[in-house]
């Protein structure tokens, strides 16, 4: 069917748009943290708010109201969980991954690839993406908590000690894991 009625164009139209500025006034009063693409929980309340904006402009059953509601719980729920998070360690470690160390001083950590499930394509195709020509090239391959892989390029030979520091939840011992 094209066309149901003028009236359920209106309502799209009008609900649209009230519902776009209801959610666009939630994540401006719950702050940057809402949106941000720091690891897999924070993606699926980005997929959920825009699934449910959706539901709210499409589906007649669902009151706009009902709808606002429904986004205003879920930007809660991540304030709830961000805001435990930061302050339990525990809690932090039950709803957030750790980043995953691929490559380490020019290696590539099979049993940490088969693990996280990245193939050696992969891998590479984010080496060229850098302009990094070997493997050899490179300090660390991190897999990062939100999916992105990270390429740490090693400093140039002038004594300089090259370090996994800056590589949050790294240390010698899960660098060494295959």
């Amino acid at each position: 069917m094209f066309f149901s009625s003028w009236a359920d164009l209106g309502r799209v139209l009008v609900v649209g748009a009230l519902a776009y500025i209801c959610l666009v006034i939630i994540l401006r009063v719950s702050g940057k943290r809402t949106l941000t693409k720091f690891n897999a929980f924070d993606f699926v309340v980005t997929v959920a708010l825009g699934s449910t904006l959706a539901t709210i402009i499409l589906n007649k059953s669902v009151s706009l109201a009902e709808g606002v509601l429904g986004l205003a719980l879920l930007v809660l729920l991540q304030l709830v969980i961000t805001w435990a998070s930061v302050r339990s360690d525990r809690f932090q470690s039950l709803v957030k991954a750790q980043p995953a160390l691929l490559v380490y001083k020019g290696r590539i950590l099979e049993g940490a690839m088969r693990a996280e499930r990245v193939t050696r394509e992969e891998i590479l195709a984010v080496l060229r993406e850098s302009g990094v020509n070997d493997v050899a090239e490179v300090e660390a391959v991190v897999l990062e908590t939100d999916g992105t892989l990270s390429v740490i390029k090693k400093l140039p030979n002038d004594g300089a000690k090259t370090t996994l520091a800056n590589v949050p939840g790294m240390d010698k011992a899960s660098a060494y894991r295959s």
